[in-house]
């Protein structure tokens, strides 16, 4: 089997360094990933600028775009040989609930399936236990099988961040959700120029039994079926009746 392995963190990022070492255990990985952090880049594509693949020593490749950009190069003519398998990570923090919009990791993995591979985005619920997260990528990987998922979907984890042997298991859930993200902190820089950050996001507001929060929070590592489709197909025949009740 051979990896693509890309991230959103960068490829100096701990969590992508240990995953590839973990899965050049069991596959012939290649790592294709931006050349700095690209955090929250989503599904963004480079298109007003040319991508730089810069070829390391270890046969790696870091690029100056976004986690997707990555995947798209990678699977569109620039790696040579077959690739059988998409793994984005691991990044430093969970991609829960509203996380997944936004996520560059996610979006690796989105792109890897979009293009016809199937695809694995994992995140670590924290910064420490990152060989955790990378054995239970490797127990899963030999279950993989084409029937497993639909066409466009991807498998998102979340491990909580802990020693593999204090895991209490693997849990299938959906997506949790998030309360509204804090205000935007405001600052001054040294010209006395107004800046501003984006806040950080806000605390799970629906993080029953049953979601990947929930799951997370108790111990367990979160597996969460993906799709890009994001039409509320539950609102359509009520969108259709108030159209035609106007």
């Amino acid at each position: 089997m051979r990896i693509l392995v890309s991230n959103d963190d960068g490829f100096h990022a701990e969590g992508i360094q240990v995953l590839a070492k973990e899965l050049r255990k069991i596959a012939d990985v290649v790592i294709v990933a931006p050349d700095r952090n690209r955090s929250a880049a989503s599904s963004s594509l480079t298109l007003v600028e040319p991508l730089r693949p810069r070829h390391l020593d270890s046969g790696d490749y870091c690029v100056n775009g976004t986690p997707a950009d990555c995947v798209h190069l990678a699977l569109n003519g620039f790696l040579s040989g077959q690739v059988d398998l998409v793994v984005s990570g691991i990044n430093a923090g969970c991609n829960m609930g509203d996380d997944t919009i936004y996520s560059g990791t996610l979006a690796a993995a989105l792109e890897g399936r979009h293009l016809g591979l199937p695809a694995i985005a994992v995140s670590l619920d924290g910064r420490l236990h990152y060989e955790t997260a990378a054995r239970v990528v490797c127990d899963l990987i030999p279950k993989l099988h084409p029937q497993l998922l639909n066409k466009r979907e991807v498998i998102n984890i979340n491990v909580p961040d802990l020693p593999y042997e204090e895991l209490k298991g693997i849990k299938v859930c959906h997506l949790g959700y998030r309360s509204s993200a804090a205000e935007v902190i405001k600052q001054e820089d040294p010209r006395g120029e107004n800046i501003y950050w984006i806040g950080p996001s806000g605390l799970p507001e629906y993080d029953g039994e049953g979601t990947d929060f929930h799951a997370v929070k108790n111990g367990y590592v979160s597996i969460t079926p993906i799709q890009a489709d994001l039409t509320a197909h539950r609102s359509i025949a009520a969108l259709q009746d108030w159209l035609e009740s106007e």
